[in-house]
């Protein structure tokens, strides 16, 4: 069947709602717009599906969900067990819909389902999907993306994202269904009447709230520390959960950003609702200004992620990156813990390739091992997984990755902003009542162990083409083996496909030491048409530092133009 072919029974089916038939009449007469909604599916990978929301196979509407839910509904026939799935969904257009699309597929199959009844982030479905001894777990979000994105994440029943083995039944299991009548269907209202579905009881949401409290560092020193924050939630899931810990824990100056305060699947006040970038912190950093905070602190809209400005000295705010906040929260919780002797023996961090060295520094001076593991925190909730086995989960202390995601405690197997924020602001709590801040104790951490630059840069390739472009890219980097960038001899070329020297699963990622100790690193995204690139750098001042990324920035752009 051709895409025109698809398109035409997408037109002539009485099964769709006004929105998408209006979208599909809209573009009868643009051949391109046709194609490049009905040429392709969305692909299920290993981080689910995502994409913009919108009619055709290669778009994110009730019927590829179904789909997609009616790939996962037959995996969770195979695994016995209590026969269960956790849904939660954020604050995205359709997300609601979509959650409830999915809850009737699995009704339908037989399957039982635990959804929750408000919005609510990744940690709190990961959270859900163990405390329920679910086989599986479904959170509908697109993470940071823009508005016009939405997203279906699968989980399995340790609360991680699903293996790729079990990607693989569900994608074979989804291309064997057909998009519009393939998937079983009963309406939600049904499966709450038969009993298939229930929501979330408040002993599971407030059972991940004791979780994360009981990781506490300093447990009881925020209550006369003084704290003043503000906080956004970007408009996304974290309002409630975020708050409700930091209350529970002492911080009650909370300062919220009024235009980012409630669910808004439009992010009117920032386009690209992601804490790793300005734009997304600006109105949060000129309140911070403006009422004299110590901290202004954001989670994304599935608050997975957060991202902080620190008060500076001289009264600004500096926005600190990931690898910044992993390093410096790595090094309380270790001093902390050491303090109050709640170090485990044997101590376990970990964090991916594509994160700080500076990391090793700092678990080295406190003798706590540190392991990397493939971007994806999937990898990190891998080895909580390897320690839990061994019946040494206690050992894990904290994982991170440079694209803001933390977690300090095994009771979910994902990054989890809502235990970030706490002992983000625990953390200042504590330097604060030291006289002392966080921007300050970062500094010591540079001329302790160095002045370490991790930057990230990405190329888009959208469209069709894209995809194709990008695995070009990749493959002339293998075989054409760059012997230096900016002037810089390459020392050693590691390719993450092969395992035999890496000594952990296949991933298309390539690394570049270089002889002056700086390495580039570059991947395709594995949620995005971008392929990253990852550069560390050092030297004896920050300035330094960023000359040679920039160098290295101009020597790959054409190879990547």
């Amino acid at each position: 069947m051709t895409y025109l072919d698809e398109y035409k029974r997408w037109k002539e089916t009485d099964l769709l709602d006004i929105d998408l038939n209006t979208e599909l009449d809209a573009i009868a007469c643009d051949d391109d717009a046709i194609k490049e909604r009905f040429a392709v599916s969305l692909q299920f990978g290993t981080a689910g599906l995502r994409g913009t929301l919108g009619a055709g196979t290669n778009r994110m509407n009730i019927w590829v969900v179904r789909q997609a839910t009616q790939g996962v509904a037959e995996w969770v026939k195979t695994q016995g067990g209590t026969q269960t799935v956790a849904i939660s969904y954020d604050s995205r257009l359709k997300g609601w819909n979509f959650a409830r699309e999915a809850a009737g597929v699995l009704a339908a199959n037989g399957i039982n389902v635990r959804i929750y009844d408000e919005l609510m982030p990744v940690p709190a479905l990961s959270f859900a999907t163990r405390y329920y001894k679910c086989n599986a777990g479904i959170m509908v979000t697109a993470s940071h993306n823009p508005a016009k994105y939405n997203g279906y994440k699968a989980y399995g029943p340790d609360g991680c994202q699903m293996t790729d083995d079990a990607v693989a039944v569900v994608y074979d299991s989804i291309q064997k269904t057909d998009v519009l009548t393939g998937a079983k269907y009963m309406p939600f209202s049904e499966g709450v009447e038969k009993g298939l579905i229930k929501f979330v009881g408040e002993d599971c949401k407030n059972g991940l709230y004791e979780a994360i409290e009981a990781r506490q560092v300093r447990p009881g020193l925020c209550k006369s520390a003084g704290l003043k924050l503000v906080y956004s939630p970007l408009n996304g899931t974290g309002l409630v959960p975020v708050t409700h810990v930091l209350k529970d824990i002492g911080i009650t100056d909370i300062t919220i950003v009024p235009e980012q305060e409630y669910p808004n699947g439009y992010f009117t006040t920032c386009s690209y609702p992601n804490p790793e970038i300005y734009a997304a912190m600006e109105k949060g950093v000129e309140l911070a200004k403006k009422v004299g905070a110590d901290l202004m602190l954001a989670t994304d809209p599935d608050a997975d992620r957060v991202g902080i400005a620190m008060k500076c000295p001289d009264g600004s705010y500096e926005l600190v990156s990931g690898n910044e906040m992993g390093v410096l929260l790595l090094d309380y919780i270790c001093a902390g813990r050491i303090e109050k002797g709640t170090m485990p023996e044997n101590a376990v961090a970990v964090e991916s390739i594509v994160s700080t060295p500076l990391a090793e520094k700092v678990a080295e001076h406190y003798g706590v091992e540190l392991r990397h593991t493939l971007t994806g925190f999937k990898w990190i909730g891998d080895q909580i997984a390897k320690l839990e086995e061994a019946g040494e989960v206690d050992r894990f202390i904290f994982g991170f990755e440079e694209s803001y995601g933390y977690l300090a405690g095994p009771y979910v197997r994902d990054k989890d902003a809502i235990i970030g924020s706490m002992l983000i602001c625990e953390m200042a709590a504590y330097y604060r009542s030291i006289g002392s801040s966080i921007k300050q104790r970062l500094e010591e951490i540079y001329a302790q162990y160095g002045r370490y630059l991790n930057l990230v840069d990405a190329y888009e390739f959208p469209g069709l083409s894209g995809m194709d472009k990008m695995a070009g890219i990749m493959k002339g980097l293998r075989e054409n083996v760059p012997g230096e960038f900016a002037g810089k001899k390459v020392t050693k070329v590691t390719d993450y496909l092969d395992t035999a020297s890496t000594g952990l699963p296949k991933s298309n990622v390539l690394r570049y030491d270089l002889e002056d100790g700086s390495v580039l690193i570059v991947r395709p995204s594995g949620t995005e048409p971008k392929i990253k690139t990852y550069f560390t750098t050092s030297g004896a001042t920050l300035e330094e530092a960023q000359a040679k990324k920039d160098a290295l920035t101009e020597a790959i752009k054409p190879i990547l133009a």
